[in-house]
């Protein structure tokens, strides 16, 4: 049997938080490895410049995808507020209700994402 509409945007709003996680990971990841390169005076095979240029280059291409990611994020939970009524049982009402909740809970401070806490 084929999905419920419900359950699709349930899964395609976990996807989407998942995937906002890993870039902050990321992002975290590539700031610890910049701080240890700069930190780190020593030049032995005389790529440091050019590494932490590469770094810093992928950290801002993270950062700029995160702001996109929020609004695609803000939209599938609006869409999947919108479909609650569309529940065809109580399993699937109550997934989509913990789902908006942590969606909501990881957004409490963004902007881009209307939620006010």
């Amino acid at each position: 049997m084929a999905p419920s509409q419900l359950q699709v945007a349930i899964s395609s709003l976990k996807r989407l938080l998942k995937e906002e996680a890993s870039y902050y990971k990321e992002q975290e990841h590539q700031e610890t490895r910049i701080a240890k390169l700069e930190k780190d005076e020593t030049d032995e095979d005389g790529n440091r410049e050019f590494t932490l240029k590469q770094e810093r280059q992928a950290l801002e291409e993270t950062k700029k995808v995160i702001p996109t990611l929020r609004e695609r994020i803000t939209s599938a939970r609006e869409k999947l507020e919108n479909m609650l009524d569309m529940a065809g049982n109580d399993e699937e009402r109550n997934a989509a209700v913990e789902v908006l909740k942590t969606a909501k809970e990881q957004q409490k401070d963004d902007p881009i994402s209307g939620v006010s806490t």
